[in-house]
């Protein structure tokens, strides 16, 4: 075992009594991070180029900042995204999401799809469609001037075909000119409820940012009403939207499609530890 790697290994220890919930994970993200290689490869840093930094981002975890402000970059999907305070952290349940609307698009075999990305945060959504949906033209909107600087930084160093437009404001009255146009809405608004502010990790309400997490009302659901409006208003007959929401609001958010609006094909779908995490429709046609 070389140095790096002994001292991966207490920081895992550390961290584990601090009570990171992957604390090995974390440790070898944080030396890969100060040290500039992959963490396949942390083997291979020489004794003579250990950085001690590493003890200060591995301190900076203990007292529970999350990895990728740390770091300054977060991982999704096929990308590797600007991240730091000010912007929500993209998770990998919403990966699942993104995976179900590249499935869609694909089904739908529309030459050239128009999507659009509400509360686009660090772009995650829209660069991933843009880049695993060449053809598709992503317009993607996000209401806070912070969150929105992040996202401009992403899609100027990832977006290589120029697909992703980006608009700040809010996405309740954006895009008024796309209206009855676009083949397929995918947002992760904020929809926690306040009345679970004791049961929400103290890393993420400490850190990200509140107007990313807190939904509105007593149910935290107000900002994905104004999605479900949002779509409807921006949606040619037969597109189809796709909100996320947490593992206890499936019900609920599939009420928020109602038929009597114009929605088919309601559904509750899952995300890979089997939980309720996004509601998918489409609207009619008739």
């Amino acid at each position: 075992m070389n140095l790096l790697l002994d001292e991966v290994a207490r920081a895992t220890a550390r961290l584990a009594d601090a009570g990171a919930a992957s604390p090995r994970a974390d440790a070898e993200e944080l030396a890969a991070a100060v040290h500039g290689v992959p963490r396949g490869e942390l083997h291979t840093v020489p004794d003579a180029a250990f950085d001690a930094r590493f003890w200060e981002y591995v301190a900076r975890r203990e007292a529970g900042e999350p990895l990728q402000h740390i770091t300054g970059r977060a991982f999704f999907r096929y990308l590797e995204l600007k991240v730091g305070p000010g912007v929500f952290i993209p998770r990998p349940e919403t990966e699942v999401m993104v995976g179900w609307a590249l499935e869609t698009l694909r089904d739908m075999d529309v030459r050239d799809p128009l999507v659009v990305d509400l509360g686009t945060g660090s772009g995650a959504i829209a660069l991933s469609i843009a880049r695993e949906a060449p053809r598709a033209r992503v317009h993607a909107v996000e209401k806070d001037p912070t969150a929105f600087v992040h996202a401009t930084r992403n899609v100027e160093e990832l977006d290589e075909r120029g697909r992703v437009r980006l608009h700040l404001d809010d996405f309740g009255t954006a895009l008024a000119e796309l209206n009855g146009t676009v083949d397929l809405v995918v947002s992760n608004p904020p929809y926690i409820p306040m009345t679970e502010w004791e049961y929400v990790p103290k890393d993420v309400r400490d850190h990200d940012p509140a107007a990313a997490l807190w939904g509105g009302g007593d149910d935290g659901l107000n900002a994905i009403r104004v999605v479900e409006r949002t779509a409807r208003r921006l949606l040619r007959p037969g597109g189809y939207v796709a909100v996320e929401h947490s593992d206890l609001q499936g019900n609920a958010v599939y009420w928020v499609f109602a038929e009597e609006n114009g929605w088919r094909d309601v559904r509750n779908r899952r995300d890979l530890t089997n939980r309720d995490r996004f509601v998918t429709a489409r609207l009619g046609t008739d």
